[in-house]
């Protein structure tokens, strides 16, 4: 089958090569699809693998690069001004379908412009899409175009959108340091930041659990027989931990009905400090009032000289050196013996 004439629309030429499979716009390779099936789904891939947030980076950025090309071609044209070529790129996107596009209030020496785009390809996948906000890639794209153009960094404001209810799109142009690389690295630290956040959160709550199976398994109360609970006293205790353990004591004490309260502190022996002495005066004192009498065991020398250096008075509680002592005591209270 032999190559079909060129169809010449808008003084611009359409050219197809069925036995090549080719279909050229003013000469060069291009490619048809469907904007409401095939471009949408196109741009619903890229949302639902990189995210929103990221997927209007890689339009912005797709987009501008782009203009900057087509901006490249207009500026190589022999004695065509900026508003020549800006006439020249409407009446082209037109005949490619790329919707209707007006220029207006443009100044060459402010470098400043507005564009209006009506029924745009972007728009229409927009609308595909449901979404209420229209998206970024033909405003980039023509800040592409009019950065080449002027040869100055060109950046946009979109004023609304034409899926806003308005009859056009109007963006506005003016020279800026805002460009799409700033943008990158602007949507990276976003997202390290989130990241950031997300571990700390993940920190704070795996914290907060292992604070809560220390609370469960530090200091346990351990009923050993009728009347009598054993509670080792284990590592270093700030203030918090001090006063968790002493509300924890003091509320089951009456659960287990115990008459005797074996503090064991042998696991103290290298931790053993002013503060771990006074809570073991405070513990005992404040169980003894309700009717748990304290029996302390395994107190090292090393003990007996901190207890001495706080002048706490911890005679007034049994002491023993081991715990098998100290329960042997609390059964002979009660008249019985283990055999």
């Amino acid at each position: 089958m032999a190559t079909q004439p060129s169809l010449i629309v808008g003084g611009l030429s359409f050219e197809w090569n069925l036995e090549e499979g080719r279909f050229l716009f003013e000469g060069q390779d291009s490619v048809l699809f469907w904007t409401s099936t095939a471009l949408k789904m196109f741009f619903d891939t890229i949302e639902e693998i990189s995210g929103k947030d990221a997927a209007n980076i890689v339009m912005e950025s797709t987009g501008f690069r782009q203009g900057q090309l087509v901006g490249q071609y207009f500026s190589g044209m022999e004695n065509v001004t900026v508003s020549g070529a800006a006439g020249l790129i409407t009446n082209t996107y037109a005949s490619a379908g790329w919707g209707l596009a007006e220029i207006s209030e443009m100044d060459e020496q402010q470098k400043t412009l507005k564009v209006s785009l009506k029924n745009s390809w972007e728009h229409k996948i927009n609308v595909a899409q449901g979404k209420k906000t229209g998206g970024c890639f033909l405003p980039a794209h023509y800040a592409g175009i009019f950065t080449e153009l002027f040869g100055e960094n060109i950046w946009y404001r979109v004023l609304h959108h034409q899926i806003e209810g308005f009859n056009e799109t109007l963006i506005e142009y003016y020279p800026s340091e805002e460009n799409i690389e700033k943008n990158i690295h602007r949507l990276a630290r976003e997202k390290e930041a989130e990241e950031i956040q997300r571990l700390e959160l993940q920190v704070e709550e795996k914290t907060a659990e292992l604070n809560t199976l220390i609370r469960e398994i530090s200091s346990p109360i351990i009923p050993v027989l009728d009347d009598i609970v054993v509670v080792p006293l284990l590592g270093t205790y700030d203030e918090a931990r001090a006063e968790e353990l002493l509300v924890k004591t003091l509320q089951n004490l009456p659960r287990y009905k115990a008459k005797y309260l074996v503090l064991d502190l042998t696991g103290l022996n290298a931790e053993f400090t002013h503060q771990a002495a006074g809570l073991i005066d405070k513990l005992g004192t404040t169980a003894s009032l309700i009717g748990s009498q304290a029996i302390l065991v395994g107190i090292s020398p090393h003990m007996s000289m901190i207890i001495t250096e706080t002048g706490l008075n911890l005679s007034k509680f049994q002491c023993f050196h081991t715990l098998q002592h100290g329960i042997h005591y609390a059964l002979a209270q009660n008249g019985r013996t283990i055999i």
